[in-house]
């Protein structure tokens, strides 16, 4: 292994919350939480069990994505699926709101064959505030159905807008297929000085690459190097985030064939190195998740009502 592709975690201010799952069976398609006040090593809350469960749709949920309402509060929203059930088996999102980080109130599923006929694979749902529209831009990955046999179109990145969470105001369209003709997912959107930088799973090259705008919607280019995983594992499941008061942003990812997490970052939104394994620490089994940066009353609020 190359020290040149390696750098050290960087010290910043605040503390962060990990939402994540744990695994393919029905018992794990739930929501965890983990505490960390670096930003690097995190440690699970609630013994590591589910604090979250779906009780709409197919009871199970994947891919959760927190974030803070530019209204107040804070939201989840999250894949409807059970695994069991088969990988193009799902058509709905699932979402949760709440004022305090520990009370919850789960919304009815967003059911995508309302607007999108004969929706599968409804994948990873993110959301991004669009401030010039004055809403939401959801963003996940979906297939369609389109033969007797079962078989569906390329798995691709869409979007729609919504004001509530609770029905879209535009149709669904799609944000980004590639040009190879392959299924991309896992879409995770960062905006800085005026670029928009989509990190995604190519399912060609089973790694995390990136296309860029100069728009939300796009259209989004591809550079012609678009691999940014410093890893030689697969991976899958990107979520970026700031190490607060620095200008290293962290990206962390699923290395699902090897059933454990990896951390790299950038300064640049470009250029990946691997984060020192001893800088970090994910010793809980976590499977595609999200982090949300939070203050030192949020932290001790959500470690005294859950525990560790």
């Amino acid at each position: 292994m190359s020290m040149n592709n390696e750098v050290s975690a960087v010290k910043g201010n605040g503390k962060y919350l990990f939402c994540y799952f744990t695994g393919n069976e029905p018992e794990k398609e739930s929501i965890n939480f983990a505490l960390s006040e670096d930003g690097y090593n995190f440690i699970p809350l609630n013994g590591n069990k589910a604090v979250l469960f779906n009780e709409k749709g197919t009871k199970g949920i994947r891919d959760p994505y927190i974030f803070r309402d530019v209204n107040g509060g804070y939201f989840i929203i999250g894949t409807d699926m059970r695994s069991e059930l088969g990988w193009a088996s799902n058509h709905a999102m699932c979402i949760w709101h709440s004022v305090d980080l520990v009370s919850w109130e789960q919304y009815p599923i967003l059911e995508m064959n309302d607007y999108l006929p004969c929706s599968c694979r409804t994948w990873a749902p993110e959301v991004f505030y669009d401030r010039e529209k004055d809403m939401y831009m959801i963003y996940w990955a979906n297939a369609q159905h389109f033969t007797e046999n079962d078989e569906w179109t390329k798995t691709v990145v869409w979007y729609a807008y919504t004001k509530d969470f609770r029905k879209l105001e535009t149709q669904p369209r799609i944000l980004y297929a590639p040009p190879c003709n392959k299924d991309a997912i896992d879409a995770d959107i960062i905006e800085n000085d005026g670029t928009y930088y989509m990190y995604y799973k190519d399912e060609n090259e089973k790694y995390i690459c990136y296309v860029y705008s100069d728009k939300l919607t796009g259209p989004y280019k591809e550079p012609e190097n678009k691999n940014i995983t410093a890893f030689e594992d697969h991976t899958e499941g990107c979520c970026m985030y700031n190490i607060k008061g620095t200008d290293t942003w962290v990206m962390i990812m699923d290395s699902y064939t090897k059933g454990y997490y990896v951390m790299q970052q950038t300064e640049d939104f470009v250029n990946f190195k691997k984060v020192k394994e001893r800088d970090y620490s994910f010793d809980f089994s976590p499977r595609h998740g999200s982090v949300l940066f939070i203050t030192d009353d949020e932290y001790e609020k959500m470690l005294k009502h859950y525990g560790k």
